[in-house]
């Protein structure tokens, strides 16, 4: 049956066996699922239409077996009247009645195992579209978890710690080279300094001390 196509011909092991091979198997995994939801919608509404067949040859069965019933004791209220051909046309109809009955009971126990069938693999395609829809959910982790892990290790190998050492040291050199043109401008600023400079700082230093001596005598007095 076309309807099931899904659940006759690919088995959720083949399914599986052809996501590890795939690409994407994310991506394939989804095409399966709309796919069987696809096929899942049709096969609802194809057992729908089944249980409606059903209940409609019940009911014809149904309606038969009471007309049979009604036949059988209209024949017999006729037979206690003393109306023989009333009788007769009653189990005429009786028979014709009955073989109409067993006609829709054979046809309503028919469809009836039918429908039965169809349920069952219904809730069949049911099941495996779920089990289909978590599996997506522990693939995609997994997916995510393996993609994390070969950029880590991408990084990792493109990282060079002798690089970063080398390129370090490098950047200590040139402070250790900045700090002693730094050194030696001072050095060169102090031996640069004129006679006159020289004068002014030694008279700097005469009005501090004479300053501090002019305190001092203020207190000792």
């Amino acid at each position: 049956m076309g309807l099931f196509k899904r659940l006759r011909d690919v088995t959720l092991s083949n399914v599986y066996a052809l996501i590890e091979k795939a690409e994407d198997p994310v991506k394939m995994l989804d095409q399966y699922i709309r796919d069987m939801v696809e096929d899942l919608e049709d096969a609802e509404k194809a057992v729908a239409a089944q249980i409606a067949l059903e209940k409609k040859f019940k009911l014809q069965y149904e309606e038969q077996k009471a007309l049979v019933e009604k036949r059988a004791e209209q024949a017999e209220m006729a037979v206690q009247a003393e109306k023989l051909d009333l009788a007769r046309r009653a189990l005429e109809d009786k028979k014709a009645a009955t073989q109409k009955m067993e006609e829709f009971k054979a046809a309503y126990e028919q469809n009836k195992a039918t429908a039965e069938t169809l349920r069952q693999k219904l809730d069949e395609m049911r099941k495996q579209v779920t089990e289909m829809k978590n599996k997506r959910e522990t693939l995609v982790a997994r997916a995510n978890a393996a993609k994390a892990q070969t950029q880590i290790n991408k990084s990792m190998a493109e990282f060079n710690a002798d690089s970063a050492m080398s390129g370090l040291k490098r950047m200590e050199e040139k402070v250790l080279q900045m700090e002693a043109q730094a050194d030696a401008s001072n050095e060169f600023y102090a031996k640069g300094k004129s006679l006159d400079d020289e004068f002014a700082e030694l008279n700097k230093d005469k009005d501090i001390e004479d300053e501090l001596a002019a305190l001092m005598q203020k207190h000792q007095k």
